[in-house]
């Protein structure tokens, strides 16, 4: 990716410190509603004995209501070193999502600031992640393209928590692995079509490869003319920057299954002779996040080691208009033999997939997951924060969605039913790429897809077109621009298989 991530680090360390004996630049603490005004939650005491009992008080003059989502900034004014603490609404009871919504938001409010102590209430592993993982990524900022001043993340992070017996460093680690593998796919979204070719995309999975241990292969444009991936080829022959298929592994010596990921890597999506509209255009550099969450999620597993085997395909092209590019009613050779007639060209994430989807049965998979900003349908049927969940399996599908809510991120289950296939065929090929019916746009994606997943293997697909690109303000830990959306449900997934509870 020629050198284009974040060049900023956000380190994180514990300590078992009172907060109003640190040093920095501000002290975050939760509040939450109570009685007529607001409490501020375990982990505040020390402070609250630092400003004479008053920080409620305090909180309660600036308005703060202990909602989730609020933040509160109130001076100290000398009474502790720090010069501001920062009161992180929690809201009524909260869950471990709560409290990586409220780290998150605390940390975007202090860019700028070099040292920041985070003194939520942790009382065990789950919570003690929650609220690293909120602050890490909150401390993110995709500055590879500023040449001016700007307000850089906070540098150094401390989370007050004594262990407890719960396995503190070991939560600490967990956040800070998934940390790093979100802002990597964070950052490679981010990253314009003019740096981030389907050839970059290989290069940084390269790269990622070298640092994990894992095995990688890339098939270039010949390799996949001559192996029969005719989704690619024809998806990418219409840009100067040829597709790739790029194959990662993990594999652990004791592990008893195996887990394969695809994802679409579509490095800019113009539509191809079927171009889209300009406004719709302008974050078609997002359409390739279902490949970096596979990317994302690999570098994870490599350093988390989980007793796995683990395959991750991302099917990379640039899809533009030119001379050479593929056609309306063209047909194509998907890799295994089935063919597809191509009736809109900026239906092509299902066809990179379809290659991709059939390379990978051949791993013998226990369990085949497929990631995919793939269709404008899904934003109309579930928002921008929500992610479709589609399966062959209802059990499956469950599973990947209870996955997904314990990783933070939320998810919908979704039907494929078996009527909309009908709607697939084609006069002169064994399917065609879109449905003459208007309706139900993300469940005809789906069962395009199930076309090209081999009798017996357990598969899922999910659709992130809406939550891998936040167009908004942000909120909470999540930026504006790229998410990282779903990488933390694939690494949860893969934890799922190596625990034998998936």
């Amino acid at each position: 990716m020629r050198g284009l991530t974040s060049g900023y680090v956000t380190t994180i360390s514990l300590d078992s410190a009172a907060p109003d004996s640190l040093d920095v630049d501000a002290i975050v603490i939760g509040v939450s509603p109570g009685g007529d005004g607001v409490a501020p939650a375990a982990g505040a005491e020390a402070l609250d004995r630092a400003l004479d009992g008053r920080l409620a008080a305090a909180l309660g003059a600036l308005g703060a209501t202990g909602k989730a989502g609020e933040i509160t900034r109130v001076p100290t004014l000398g009474a502790v070193p720090a010069p501001v603490i920062v009161a992180a609404g929690l809201g009524e009871d909260p869950s471990a999502e709560d409290l990586r919504r409220a780290a998150g938001a605390a940390l975007r409010s202090l860019a700028g600031s070099a040292r920041a102590a985070v003194a939520l209430p942790v009382a065990n592993a789950e919570q003690l992640e929650a609220a690293a993982l909120g602050a890490l990524l909150g401390a993110y900022s995709f500055d590879s393209f500023r040449t001016g001043e700007h307000k850089s993340p906070v540098e150094e992070i401390t989370l007050l928590a004594a262990d407890g017996g719960f396995g503190a460093e070991a939560a600490l680690e967990h956040a800070r692995v998934l940390a790093e593998s979100v802002k990597l796919v964070r950052d490679l979204v981010n990253t314009p079509p003019s740096h981030l070719s389907p050839e970059d995309l290989a290069g940084e999975a390269e790269r990622i490869a070298g640092e994990t241990g894992l095995s990688i292969e890339v098939l270039d444009e010949k390799a996949l003319v001559d192996g029969g991936y005719g989704g690619l080829v024809g998806v990418g022959q219409g840009s100067a920057n040829p597709p790739r298929l790029i194959r990662l592994s993990y594999t652990h010596p004791e592990a008893a299954k195996t887990l394969a990921l695809v994802g679409k890597g579509i490095t800019f999506d113009s539509g191809g002779l079927s171009l889209k509209p300009s406004e719709a255009m302008d974050w078609m550099k997002s359409d390739m996040g279902g490949a970096g969450a596979v990317l994302g999620a690999l570098a994870a597993i490599g350093r988390l080691r989980p007793k796995v085997n683990v395959v991750g395909y991302l099917a990379a092209a640039e899809n533009m208009p030119s001379g050479t590019a593929q056609r309306p009613s063209d047909v194509i050779r998907i890799y295994g033999g089935k063919t597809v007639e191509v009736l809109n060209t900026d239906a092509e994430g299902r066809l990179v997939l379809a290659d991709a989807l059939v390379r990978a049965a051949e791993d013998g998979p226990d369990l085949l997951i497929d990631v995919a900003t793939l269709t404008g349908a899904q934003l109309v049927a579930l928002g921008t924060r929500t992610t479709g969940v589609m399966a062959n399996d209802d059990a499956v599908r469950e599973k990947v969605v209870d996955a997904a809510g314990r990783a933070g991120e939320p998810s919908w289950g979704m039907p494929l039913p078996a009527e909309l296939r009908k709607g697939l065929d084609s006069a002169v090929a064994d399917l065609a790429n879109i449905s003459g019916d208007r309706w139900g746009g993300m469940l005809t994606a789906g069962v395009f897809l199930q076309e090209f997943v081999q009798d017996g293997v357990k598969w899922a697909h999910l659709d992130i077109a809406g939550p891998s690109f936040h167009k908004g303000e942000p909120y909470g830990y999540t930026p504006k621009g790229g998410t990282g959306a779903a990488t933390r449900t694939l690494v949860q997934l893969a934890e799922d298989l190596a625990a034998g509870t998936l």
